[in-house]
């Protein structure tokens, strides 16, 4: 008769955890300076694949505009808007399908202002003026596409590549693939720019099926960006270890048969990460110990600009502290999405991130720490020539515009485009699933590589259907 509790060792590592209460596990993550608990330990088939990546990048500052900035009033100059502006699209047109389905609207004029900047020229809207003087660092990419319509899929394939949720985020993505640089902060760090909810929530930057390890880390917008990180008055750091300790004990024993349950290690995780920030990250999120002539370049000393400005200069600190991935929201909520009243809505929201990211982009090369960081761009999607009520347009997720900067990227260039009208990407289309392919391609990987497996299915970020766009690299 077969014995029903005991169950077949598979793994050395499953033999560590499990033999003498697990204490081979202990002196083999003493070894390897990290936990070895769980499935979250192990590491991906392709290690060593991936440990001999080449990429320039070796951070991501994702810059996501939620709700969808246009594309036609950023970065995206077509003088037939204004030519044609009050009439019905052409017949040549393919008629859209759009999110509120108002179809027959006439096309709405763009009022901003275009320069060329740079000496690459590249075409920019007075709504970025500062963003204008680096043109010679952007790669703007004008053929964006998208297979979210609305809001809850657009954000949702932009953060994890599909429109429905459930699937690892970018960011998690890309901690799975290398790790962290610094085992005392998150490797995945989110800020808002309010206490108001991101579209989808926290799914945005989880892991889905992935161990929970990898999911980001959300920081407060507020002035205390990491909250009851301070020990507790009359608490000893030994009382603390102690009881962490003891806490840890517990955990593992209870996950020590829920090898499956990739929830508990990354609470036990959680824990001891924690308590090492406590040492770690208060000196790296005090921005007091800025000058103030920093301060002034993000635009601290600004209301307009002092809540983007500051998680900006935030940003930039924890890619010097070696977190791999941050990705900072403005106007979250859909603060973007300008069904109506375009004007003042984009105007008030330009103005509150351009000086802010001018200065990152110009505090990151002064710092030689732009060239290993990628900084990127962009919305869930853009906007319609067709106008809406009260001068808004629509969403559009057939043709709309991201730029990257740093990270190995060729500055000064143009990527794609899109009809003469900003409807339709039409030269060089890249699908979502091509930006996240390039993402990683300039972090030195190969996206075909990068799998995970669930449920006997290779998985990718891409979900077998990308392909990096190589040439954006300089």
């Amino acid at each position: 008769m077969p014995c029903h509790n005991y169950d077949p060792v598979r793994s050395r590592r499953e033999f560590l955890r499990t033999a003498g209460c697990g204490f081979g596990a202990v002196a083999l993550s003493a070894l390897l300076g990290q936990p070895v608990l769980g499935q979250t330990a192990v590491l991906p088939a392709n290690a060593a694949a991936l440990a001999k990546r080449a990429g320039k990048a070796k951070h991501v500052i994702f810059l996501f505009m939620e709700g969808g900035p246009s594309h036609l009033d950023t970065f995206d100059y077509k003088p037939l808007l204004n030519q044609l502006d009050g009439q019905k699209l052409p017949a040549s047109f393919k008629e859209p399908i759009l999110a509120m389905g108002e179809s027959g609207n006439p096309i709405l004029g763009s009022k901003r202002q275009w320069c060329q900047h740079g000496e690459s020229g590249l075409w920019v809207s007075d709504w970025f003026p500062h963003v204008a003087a680096h043109a010679d660092d952007l790669a703007v990419i004008k053929s964006c596409v998208s297979d979210g319509i609305n809001h809850a899929g657009g954000v949702c394939q932009m953060n994890t590549g599909s429109v429905f949720g459930g699937r690892p985020s970018l960011g998690a993505w890309v901690s799975y693939g290398i790790g962290t640089e610094n085992k005392d902060l998150p490797g995945f760090v989110v800020i808002k720019d309010s206490e108001k909810e991101v579209i989808n929530g926290a799914r945005n930057w989880g892991t889905g099926f992935m161990p929970a390890v990898h999911q980001g880390v959300e920081f407060s917008p507020d002035g205390v960006p990491i909250r009851y990180l301070d020990t507790p008055k009359g608490l000893t750091a030994e009382r603390q270890r102690d009881k962490l300790d003891l806490l840890g004990q517990l955990n593992r024993m209870h996950a020590a048969d829920r090898t499956d349950n990739t929830e508990l290690e990354a609470r036990i995780r959680s824990y001891e990460l924690a308590y090492r920030m406590q040492a770690e990250a208060p000196g790296v999120v005090d921005l007091r110990r800025e000058t103030a002539a920093t301060k002034a370049l993000y635009g601290l000393d600004e209301k307009e600009t002092a809540v983007f400005g500051r998680n900006c200069l935030l940003a930039r600190r924890l890619v010097e502290h070696g977190v791999r991935f941050v990705q900072l929201y403005s106007g979250a909520g859909s603060g973007w999405d300008s069904h109506s009243a375009l004007e003042p809505n984009h105007s008030r929201l330009c103005r509150s991130v351009d000086k802010p990211i001018a200065g990152l982009l110009a505090d990151l090369k002064s710092r030689g720490l732009l060239d290993e960081t990628l900084v990127i761009w962009g919305g869930e999607f853009g906007r319609t020539p067709m106008s809406e009520q009260n001068g808004g347009r629509d969403h559009n997720p057939t043709g709309f515009t991201m730029w990257m900067a740093g990270g190995g990227v060729r500055g000064g260039q143009v990527i794609g485009a899109t009809d003469d009208l900003g409807l339709y990407a039409v030269k060089d289309k890249l699908h979502v699933h091509d930006l996240h392919a390039t993402i990683l391609h300039l972090l030195g990987l190969d996206h075909t590589k990068v799998v995970y497996r669930h449920q006997g299915r290779p998985e990718r970020i891409d979900q077998n259907e990308g392909r990096a766009y190589t040439k954006i690299v300089g």
